[in-house]
């Protein structure tokens, strides 16, 4: 980790509510004040990336600092053009009297489960494709552990449904011939002609076309997981506190993590109580907290590890950030655990 920065792409993500936002904000500033242009984009619905840097970011690139820029991804807004586009899709292979029912499906399709997630990895793939070209690092300010992985589990489910696709238009067009070929003549319009064009005269310029917008579909997704898999250009990073569910659910996501190839570069153990905290207490709180801290030495003994102090108020502002960032760049440097 402490060539963290030398990746194009990193994710932060852990349990929600232990500092994933504020850990990403600070290792975005730190980036930006070595000369890289940075990208932090916010995929967490519960957007707080706006309110630690005090602006208004929402969908839309917006400056933070010098080399810094920010982007909170609304899921709902992504949500409708996914849907837009996969209706566009669909239509492209079906007669113009199965439009209604592809808009009714899919409208219908549009509030189930996964459709969102589906939408976010589409629009995290096409800034992992495009935005390095236009900046030097990305941080993806990412949602709860679980929404995180299955967002990394998309790439293959959404390439094996490219594939379904073409596979489905190869038969239907194979199936037309059949038919034409046992000198059973339909036009656009009759049963058959779901499947879409004519079997008179196949469009063979709309076959090109849709296959090209799933081939091109497909090959996105594959380049999502390559990157995601490839150790030099992309890191996660962990964030937990010293308790029970997030030491747990940080585990549950190291190993799924390792199952999709997904390199870990450490993890930032935040908010540990200051040493000179004085009382009684905080002095029972720190001796829970040192056996928890015992604990993810001992269960993530194999990964670098940060320690980040509660500050003595709220994380708010450029400043606070860049004083967590400073501590966390100082003992990447150091490779070594404060006193």
């Amino acid at each position: 980790m402490d060539h963290l920065f030398d990746r194009r792409i990193i994710f932060v993500g852990g349990k929600g509510g232990v500092g994933k936002t504020t850990t990403a904000g600070a290792l975005g500033l730190m980036a930006a004040d070595t000369g890289r242009t940075t990208l932090l984009v916010s995929t967490d619905p519960a957007h707080s990336l706006g309110d630690v840097f005090d602006i208004r970011i929402g969908n839309q690139e917006t400056p933070l600092g010098t080399n810094l820029t920010g982007l909170e991804i609304d899921p709902e807004a992504e949500a409708d053009r996914h849907v837009e586009t996969v209706k566009m899709s669909m239509k492209s292979l079906v007669a113009p009297k199965m439009y209604g029912e592809i808009d009714r499906q899919l409208d219908l399709a549009r509030h189930s489960p996964g459709t969102m997630e589906a939408a976010l990895l589409e629009r995290m793939a096409d800034l992992m494709a495009d935005a390095r070209s236009r900046f030097d690092l990305l941080i993806f300010d990412t949602a709860p552990s679980g929404h995180t992985i299955r967002l990394l589990a998309l790439p293959e489910l959404m390439a094996a449904w490219s594939d379904g696709m073409l596979g489905y238009r190869d038969r239907s067009r194979k199936l037309g011939e059949l038919i034409h070929l046992f000198g059973k003549q339909h036009s656009r319009e009759d049963e058959f002609g779901m499947i879409g064009g004519s079997i008179e005269k196949p469009d063979t310029s709309r076959d090109v076309q849709i296959r090209d917008i799933l081939l091109t579909r497909r090959r996105k997704f594959h380049r999502a997981r390559e990157l995601l898999t490839d150790e030099t250009l992309t890191a996660f990073v962990l964030v937990l506190t010293a308790e029970k569910l997030p030491i747990l659910e940080s585990k549950k996501a190291l190993d799924l993590l390792a199952r999709f190839d997904v390199p870990v570069a450490g993890l930032i153990v935040n908010r540990l109580l200051p040493p000179d905290a004085e009382g009684a207490f905080l002095r029972e709180r720190r001796l829970q907290e040192d056996e928890y801290k015992d604990e993810i030495d001992r269960t993530f003994e194999g990964l670098q590890r940060v320690y980040v102090h509660l500050l003595p108020h709220d994380v708010h502002g450029v400043e606070t950030l860049l004083e967590i960032g400073k501590t966390i760049v100082r003992q990447l440097s150091d490779n070594s655990e404060p006193g």
